[in-house]
This record gives C-alpha cells, structure tokens and sequence, in this order.
C-alpha cells in the first residue's frame, strides 16, 4: 500500500515557501531532505522547530556523488525510500547533472515511485526562493510574505543599545540579523514581535540608523504595550508590512513626531 512506502521529499527548501509545501505534502509524513543548507529566507533554528522531520544534507559527503551514488547510497539504502517527491526544477548530482525527469526515469523499474510537482505561480509567474530573496530586498514584504504563505521571520539575542528610543518613549530593543539571511530593504516596518509565546503589534527599523549611524544593519524594534527586560533573551520578529524607508532627522523631536505617526499608522 502507498500508505506505508517511506516518503523522501527533496529539495533546497530555503524558506519553505508555498511551492516548497506542494511537494512535502505530497505524501504523508515526508522526510523532508535538504540539499543545500544555506537558509536566506528562514533561519535553520526556525526551520528544525517547524519541520521535525527534516534532516540536512551532508555536502562534503554528497558534493562528489553522481546522481546515481545519491539515490542509492542515501535515498535507497540511507532512507529506506519507496516514494521520492520533488519539483519540476529539481536538479542533482555531481555538476547538477539529473534533472527529475531523469531521477524519474531511472527509478520506474526499481519499485520506487517518483512524484514530480509542477510550479505555483503568483500574480502569473512560478513562485521561487531566486523571485522572493528579490522581492525582500526591494521592501515588498506583502507579496514576499505571500509567497511564503506565512510571515518573513527570523529571531536572535536582545543586545543592549543607547537607549535613546527610551528617552522619548519608545523604547526598542536591539537584534542583529542572522548571519546568511537575506536582508530585507532599509526601513521601518510594521511587525510583530514574539516575546515568550505571546505575539505583540510592534514596528521594526531595519537598516543603519542615519541620523546615529551603525556599522552594520540592524533590526530595532519597538513593542507596544509591553514593558520589561529582554537583554540577552531572543525575541521572534516579523515583518507584515513596509512603512517608509529610512530617514535622517534633524533632532528628537522630528524623530518622536515620525514615531508617533509610525504607531498611529499600526493602530
């Protein structure tokens, strides 16, 4: 029975997006194998809490393989697979050499199934990881977070800053951005911040603060209506919506008009 064969599930899956989902919901209870573990959209961390049944691709062991050695040294005889599912693009092997037509072909007389998704499109074209990481870096965060089907998220440790945004009443707290992840554009966002299972409206500057300029962008976070201290705790934020770019103001009161305006614009 097709119930019982083990699903293997391929793909680079970096953010796991809308098209990623039609190929690990193809059959139930899929390992989901990772080719590349480079995470741009995602964060790993994120990832393994979301996909229990994920395992991540060795590349020093597989870079070297042939798309034959792959399938049976990892998928058959490492996985036990009796049914592999991947996209339409799915290319792999030493060179990228096997397309999924050629995994498909290579397979049917073995007993194993192989199941190729074809694309999802949005706003008539395919949806892809290459066309999201664009998207980000333009600041169009709603048809990113369409894409993904959920909202562009990453966490990290609460670092102490200048406490200037506490001196005129909104206090924020200080992230850096993953390392590898792709940085959205500079500017302030509507967001959401996650502190200890509870989701708080908030508002995010990404970027390099022009008027205190920082070396490297940094995401800082306002939290409506919540007071306590998060040093050193990893707070989960996500960006909904893209408010304005960055500005340089001429003083604190420009700057507490602007956020002012920013909340007003959330509530």
């Amino acid at each position: 029975m097709e119930n019982k064969r083990k699903a293997v599930a391929l793909g680079s899956f970096d953010g796991m997006h809308l098209a990623h989902k039609t190929v690990i919901t193809g059959a139930d209870n899929a390992t989901i194998y990772c080719i590349n573990n480079k995470f741009t959209l995602l964060q790993k961390s994120i990832f393994e809490r979301r996909y229990k049944n994920a395992v991540f691709a060795d590349f020093d062991k597989i870079k070297n393989m042939s798309a034959a050695q792959f399938i049976d040294n990892i998928l058959i005889d490492g996985y036990g697979a009796g049914i592999l599912l991947c996209g339409y693009n799915f290319r792999f092997g030493k060179g990228a050499m096997w397309s999924a037509l050629d995994l498909r072909e290579y397979l049917e007389s073995r007993g194993v199934w192989v199941r190729i998704l074809e694309h999802l499109d949005y706003k008539g074209e395919p949806i892809s990881s290459t066309r999201i990481r664009a998207a980000l870096e333009r600041g169009e965060i709603e048809d990113v977070n369409a894409m993904l089907g959920y909202n562009f998220t990453y966490e990290n440790t609460v670092e102490k800053g200048d406490k200037r945004g506490r001196e005129i009443g909104f206090p924020t707290i200080n992230q850096k951005l993953p390392e590898g992840l792709c940085v959205p554009e500079y500017g302030v966002y509507e967001s959401r911040a996650e502190v200890d299972g509870t989701l708080y409206k908030s508002f995010t500057n990404i970027g390099i603060r022009p008027s205190w300029r920082v070396e490297e962008p940094l995401s800082e976070t306002h939290i409506f209506n919540f007071d306590g201290d998060l040093y050193g705790k990893t707070v989960r934020i996500e960006l909904v919506r893209y408010l304005r770019e960055e500005k340089t103001f001429s003083g604190v009161d420009e700057l507490k008009e602007q956020l002012i305006n920013d909340k007003s614009s959330i509530i």
